[in-house]
């Protein structure tokens, strides 16, 4: 296996995460408003944990890598969960005729969007070639298909993708609903990029059709 990339990048995103949470209003979060950035802050000892064992993991083989994978996505789906309860509380909200007021209303649909795109990004990161401590072992499976691997000389013969490529294939299908320059490759790959694109569109409705309401 090859030396794993910096974990550093992928740790500020969850704290990223955690300071968008903060803001919340009541009217968003399930609980305290303090419960789910809790919850996270939890979280960031075992991604400290993991950038410490990852040499150790890639010398015992793929069998430990899988096994610290799992962790990691049982980490990343308690952002996600939170993420989509705070979706489904402005969705309730709105649809019953209440919701927030027009400032909070925005700056919660921000933080979901923002978010969204955040852990989505994660996950692509995660999944790709059996994630960074898998990813570059020859022949593991491509999930997402890089430009940068599809001519010669468009990158270094041992290019391989990094966490600000990944954060860059959530944002763009966070804003165009759909692929455009990284094209998904898998099953699970696809599926991720079905459910992402649908969470940002109706984000997006919904602050729409509720800023036109507030200028009538």
């Amino acid at each position: 296996m090859t030396v794993p990339e910096s974990l550093w990048p992928t740790r500020l995103a969850v704290v990223a995460v955690i300071g968008l949470n903060l803001p919340l209003s009541e009217q968003l979060t399930f609980g305290p408003t303090w419960l789910l950035p809790a919850l996270e802050t939890l979280l960031l000892p075992l991604s400290l944990l993991r950038g410490r064992a990852r040499h150790r993991l890639v010398h015992l083989g793929r069998r430990a890598v899988d096994m610290d994978s799992a962790r990691l996505v049982r980490t990343l789906a308690v952002l996600h969960l939170g993420n989509l309860a705070s979706l489904t509380l402005l969705v309730l909200g709105l649809l019953g005729g209440g919701g927030p007021g027009a400032t909070a209303l925005l700056a919660g649909a921000l933080s979901i969007w923002v978010t969204n795109v955040l852990v989505f990004s994660l996950w692509y990161w995660e999944l790709d070639q059996g994630g960074p401590l898998g990813r570059g072992d020859p022949g593991a499976p491509l999930d997402f298909l890089f430009p940068q691997r599809t001519a010669p000389g468009l990158a270094p013969l041992d290019w391989r993708p990094e966490y600000l490529n990944y954060l860059f294939v959530a944002f763009t299908n966070a804003s165009a609903f759909s692929p455009t320059d990284t094209l998904p490759l898998t099953r699970r790959a696809k599926g991720l990029m079905t459910v992402q694109a649908p969470t940002s569109m109706l984000t997006v409705v919904l602050v729409a059709s509720r800023a036109v309401n507030i200028l009538k």
